[in-house]
């Protein structure tokens, strides 16, 4: 060991300190935009023909249109008010005769029973308009009370404070079928 010399093992750290080979580069540009469009037209190729002893899979055959229902529709957007109000009355009148909830919200109590019962009124004259149905012998299908936007005022209260106020709308909807005998 006194034989090495300070040289030998200078070389030998040397050798250890040997610089670390790079990470392989990424692809160049055109060589990736090469292979993309190798990809394009390996992918545009048309599919291979299907062994003729398969068998091919047969159609379905058409089914019979069932006779649908007419459904009248009247909207009224923007109706002010509040829609938990109005759901209230809504639920009342869903699925009756057109007599009887006509009759319902003639003398109901609550504000909202008058738009709709115009909201009905306006159906039942699309059905006799424009799809010449008799409108006494409807019935109320379906009926929704959705949220529209809310009007936001604001009042003076003591000390300088204010107060915000909500004032809701209402988007409801009615559809109205021929009674079913």
């Amino acid at each position: 060991m006194a034989d090495e010399s300070p040289d030998k093992k200078n070389s030998k750290k040397v050798a250890k300190k040997e610089p670390k080979k790079p990470a392989a580069k990424k692809e160049s540009a055109p060589k990736k935009a090469a292979k993309k469009a190798e990809g394009k037209s390996a992918a545009k190729k048309p599919p291979a023909k299907k062994d003729a002893r398969e068998p091919t899979p047969k159609k379905a055959a058409p089914k019979k249109a069932e006779p649908v229902a007419i459904v009248v529709r009247a909207s009224s957007r923007y109706v002010r008010v509040a829609p938990r109000k109005a759901r209230l009355i809504a639920d009342q009148v869903r699925g009756l005769h057109i007599e009887q909830a006509r009759a319902l919200l003639q003398f109901s109590p609550r504000g909202a029973a008058h738009d709709i019962g115009k909201l009905i009124e306006s159906a039942a004259s699309n059905a006799e308009n424009n799809h010449d149905l008799v409108a006494d012998e409807m019935r109320v299908a379906e009926i929704t009370v959705d949220e529209g936007p809310t009007l936001k005022r604001y009042r003076p209260r003591a000390l300088g404070r204010a107060t915000p106020i909500h004032k809701r709308t209402s988007h409801i909807a009615v559809a109205l079928s021929p009674e079913d005998d």
